[in-house]
């Protein structure tokens, strides 16, 4: 791609990003999201292949529809209260039409379907973006109108995503896929503690981001696309597949890493609230996303490849260090015991 070209879609995606999380006005809030749509989208379809062409189709049908209902709801909102104030979400017909287009836009389930495909048909660099900074926008709305939202749909939508998000991802062989379904399945943790602690959701999306970037560009650096390929990248970068293991298990929620952080401070935060049961069940279903990331850290590291005499051996990498991915690797892994100064923070 043309280097003004990206440098262009880049920017784009800045300011799109930049206007939804700065304004007040719902319309203001809509052409954020509508610039983003369009600036992501030549980023998806630019390997000119099938598969991405039809990613790129699938997604600007999905996010068109979100976009139509989420300005439909802030006009009927407008239409009752005569005010365009994003905080000022009054009627039960927006609250509900807000949450489906916001669900869409995010991949929550029951609106989940297009997102694993498009990830699918997108490049590892594209695919990481779409898995972190496309959700920041949406999930900024969530948290404005956080307070007018119902929580039994909330809580349900949370339930269901991470159900589906674990359960769909253990028979996966496509890595983009299984991080796919590791995002439904880890917005499930965001929504369903949005109305009791909304600062909570934003420090649990920050924590998988982190992680999540990581994963992608680890995967990136190694070309690894497939769990056979994975297998056998472990001779080309045996220390970074040994780091890549370290984040997986991060993302999953083991204890002394980063991302059990969030998931102890969520289920806290419920118990506190009297939902134990809400509390009791994703924890338990975030043990079907566990059992992938193992699988995941387990084919990065521990499997050996097929050694017949015809194979050919994968010669190592000699790359300088990259230092992104290694100060994003020990964020991702050693952040638990500095957890009260993170509190202080947010």
């Amino acid at each position: 791609m043309n280097p003004y070209a990206k440098l262009t879609f880049t920017a784009s995606l800045l300011l799109g990003t930049t206007m939804t999380i700065s304004s007040n006005h719902w319309v203001m809030a809509w052409m954020g999201l509508e610039i983003n749509t369009l600036a992501i989208i030549p980023l998806i379809a630019k390997p000119h292949h099938p598969r991405a062409i039809e990613a790129a189709i699938k997604y600007f049908l999905t996010q068109a529809a979100a976009s139509t209902l989420l300005l439909f709801s802030s006009s009927i909102n407008a239409w009752s209260t005569g005010q365009w104030d994003i905080t000022l979400l009054n009627n039960p017909t927006s609250c509900i039409l807000l949450t489906t287009a916001i669900a869409m836009k995010l991949g929550l389930v029951p609106f989940h379907f297009w997102f694993p495909e498009v990830l699918q048909g997108s490049s590892l660099t594209t695919a990481m973006l779409l898995s972190t900074v496309m959700k920041f926008p949406p999930l900024t709305i969530l948290f404005m109108t956080s307070p007018s939202l119902n929580p039994t749909l909330l809580t349900a939508m949370a339930i269901s995503s991470t159900a589906l998000g674990g359960w769909m991802g253990l028979n996966q062989t496509q890595v983009r896929k299984i991080l796919a379904f590791s995002s439904i399945s880890h917005l499930g943790w965001m929504t369903i503690i949005l109305i009791y602690s909304p600062k909570l959701t934003l420090l649990t999306f920050y924590m998988y981001c982190l992680m999540t970037i990581t994963v992608f560009l680890t995967l990136n650096t190694t070309k690894t696309l497939k769990l056979s390929t994975m297998m056998t990248s472990w001779t080309k970068t045996p220390m970074l597949n040994a780091t890549l293991m370290m984040t997986l298990l991060s993302l999953a929620g083991l204890p002394p890493l980063t991302g059990f952080l969030p998931k102890w401070l969520i289920i806290q935060e419920l118990t506190k609230q009297e939902m134990t049961v809400a509390a009791s069940t994703i924890a338990i279903l975030s043990l079907l996303g566990l059992f992938f990331y193992l699988r995941l850290a387990y084919y990065s590291t521990i499997t050996l490849p097929p050694n017949p005499t015809n194979h050919m051996k994968q010669w190592h990498i000699y790359k300088p260090t990259n230092t992104l991915i290694s100060t994003l690797t020990s964020l991702s892994i050693l952040l638990l015991p500095l957890s009260p100064m993170i509190l202080t923070i947010t």
